[in-house]
């Protein structure tokens, strides 16, 4: 019982950084802009947030601070794609490098200290309920926001006018500019949401998965997550489905080798990557289910007037 307990527990911790990250870059998406740089703004708010945590001890400046740096630098993005018009794919390919190098710069001081971690809920009773009471009652505060936040942009999405806007303008942003919707404000909110979400998912990792602070310690997840939005065909319902998927394949290597499984370490490592791939492959077959729900206008630039 304690060991299904406690393999549940680390699939919800690894399942939350990657639930943040694509819940943010669906919305992004939605908006039709597509931003490759979750890596980069997930390494920056990890980083921003550590470094505030050690400056304030305060977890809750900590996590600002991640939210923060993450909507800068998708600020940045924003900037360059939506009022200079550069490219969508170059330009996010280029924030995740500029991520890293920035990352690396900032925690330069921070490496091999400890971080202050976040505190768990702890409610009298209810947490110490055999199997059930520590997963529902008793996870860090970033836990329960991812899932408020998957349940929020659900309900904005699809039960609110602004999220139907968004929706417009990601669908065909000529009509929603026609209409008199101001399609580069939307875009803008929503590439500055995704990239507030992104930091939080860094934020995350250096504040809960791994309270401290080490280079490229996003290990990739930022493609992971771009690979679940599309996963996901664009649903929030389907985003947590997936994180707490690829959250179960990445914590698999770790519980296979404290088994002492005679699989080599280095394949149980890729298995979460395969596993992006593998997934990507078999839903590119389904054009009809990708057609579905992907933004018609996803990765299209808007000129107004033009």
């Amino acid at each position: 019982m304690e060991m299904f307990e406690g393999i549940v527990l680390t699939i919800i911790t690894a399942a939350t950084p990657l639930l943040f990250a694509a819940i943010g870059e669906l919305v992004t998406e939605r908006s039709g802009v597509l931003n490759l740089g979750v890596e980069g703004m997930m390494a920056v708010g990890a980083v921003c947030g550590f470094a505030a945590a050690h400056l304030t001890d305060q977890p809750v400046v900590a996590i600002a601070a991640a939210a923060a740096a993450g909507a800068l630098m998708a600020a940045l993005f924003g900037v360059v794609t939506l009022i200079f018009v550069g490219n969508q794919v170059a330009s996010g390919l280029a924030l995740t490098l500029f991520g890293l190098g920035l990352s690396a710069l900032i925690g330069n001081a921070y490496v091999g200290i400890p971080g202050i971690g976040l505190p768990k809920l702890d409610i009298p009773v209810l947490t110490d309920i055999p199997l059930i009471g520590p997963i529902l009652f008793g996870e860090d505060p970033l836990t329960y926001l991812a899932v408020l936040l998957a349940v929020g942009v659900w309900w904005f999405l699809f039960h609110t006018r602004a999220g139907l806007i968004l929706r417009a303008v990601g669908d065909n942003h000529v009509s929603a500019h026609s209409l008199g919707y101001n399609v580069i404000k939307v875009r803008f909110l929503a590439v500055m949401f995704g990239g507030a979400c992104a930091g939080l998912g860094g934020g995350y990792l250096s504040l809960v998965y791994t309270p401290q602070w080490t280079q490229n310690m996003t290990g990739g997840r930022g493609w992971i997550a771009l690979a679940l939005v599309v996963f996901a065909t664009w649903l929030p319902s389907r985003i947590v489905i997936g994180a707490v998927l690829f959250g179960a394949v990445s914590i698999l290597q770790l519980h296979a080798q404290a088994f002492g499984v005679g699989i080599p370490s280095q394949f149980l490592s890729m298995l979460p990557y395969l596993t992006t791939v593998v997934v990507l492959v078999i839903i590119s077959r389904d054009r009809t289910l990708l057609r579905v729900n992907t933004p018609a206008c996803l990765g299209q630039s808007f000129v107004p007037d033009r």
